[in-house]
């Protein structure tokens, strides 16, 4: 659907109706005036309207009613598309959720087309909105605000991804048996997710920050500075976790390890124990008559005595030795 369309001159929006025929009118008839149409999970006929009204590229436009690009910016004639995934965090299942804004930019109009839930652009709409020395940049500090919303979003989701992570390494750590290995790969899976979202941005905001880009005036170029900064900032967050989650799941499977080594010495000592008195008792019990002991009238008492002192001493043998748990 049409989520709203402005008529942006001088940093001021106008009071018009919110429609595309409205903007692309108004924008060619007035030199000095830009417009912004924002569509949510359009159909292809309304996306086709506009595509209509802006002269839109057909690949480009194609790409957008698909939610599942990866983060690109892609220059036709005297316009640019950028792709940006969105994402937005599910605490209670530790799943990063992932949508898409295609930003369709020429000279005098922005095109946004927001898929998934995530980054919802009316805030940033309102913001910039609000700053006229920014607005008056034009389609750049369109731009600009969007992008800075949705890398503002994706540092919301790598602290909570790293809340996460905290909670992993301290379970991993604990005196307490836990069985961890799903949950860090979840997270393993959820950082993948973000990276494939984040590392391809940095390239082109680094352009836009420096004025590389045909579109992007070289006094709107500063803007994108800040935007860089954050991307970096994020991207090495999201290497750090990855290497977090990395250590605390060899951490996780040395552990199981040699617990699993603990769990089979404790149990070849019991056995071992248990078959001393097995083994006299079998010595014993063969009932030869040649036995000399086996009509003695202490006979029974000197055999049990045998098992308890060789059990004994091996308990506190395998004891003192850390089979049997502390020595």
């Amino acid at each position: 659907m049409i989520v709203d369309c402005g008529v942006y001159s001088e940093g001021q929006r106008h009071d018009l109706p919110k429609d595309p025929e409205t903007v692309a009118r108004t924008i060619g008839d007035d030199q000095q005036a830009f417009g912004w149409v924002g569509l949510y999970e359009p159909t292809e006929a309304e996306l086709t309207r506009v595509q209509d009204l802006f002269k839109l590229h057909p690949l480009a436009v194609e790409d957008a009613l698909e939610p599942h690009q990866r983060p690109k910016v892609e220059r036709y004639d005297d316009s640019f598309v950028m792709v940006l995934r969105t994402l937005w965090y599910v605490d209670a299942e530790d799943a990063v959720e992932t949508g898409q804004v295609s930003i369709f930019v020429g000279r005098r109009y922005v095109v946004t087309v927001r898929h998934g839930e995530g980054a919802p652009l009316t805030t940033a709409r309102q913001d910039l909105e609000e700053r006229a020395a920014v607005l008056g940049h034009g389609p750049a500090a369109v731009l600009w605000a969007i992008c800075d919303s949705i890398v503002d979003g994706y540092e919301t989701v790598a602290e909570a991804v790293e809340v996460d992570v905290d909670e992993v390494e301290t379970s991993v750590f604990s005196p307490e048996r836990t069985s961890d290995a799903a949950r860090i790969y979840t997270l393993k899976r959820e950082v993948l997710e973000m990276r494939r979202a984040i590392a391809p941005l940095r390239e082109p905001i680094e352009a836009f920050a420096h004025g590389a880009v045909p579109g992007i005036s070289h006094e709107a170029a500063p803007f994108f500075r800040d935007v860089a900064d954050h991307v970096i900032r994020v991207s090495d967050q999201t290497e750090a976790l990855d290497t977090l989650l990395s250590s605390a799941l060899n951490a996780h499977l040395a552990r199981v390890s040699v617990q699993q080594n603990d769990d089979m010495r404790r149990i070849s000592a019991w056995v071992a124990i248990a078959a001393a008195p097995t083994m006299i008792a079998g010595v014993y019990g063969m009932n030869f008559h040649n036995m000399p002991e086996l009509r003695w009238h202490y006979g029974y008492y000197a055999i049990v005595a045998l098992m308890v002192v060789t059990c004994s001493t091996m308990y506190a043998g395998f004891r003192k030795a850390g089979w049997l748990g502390p020595s």
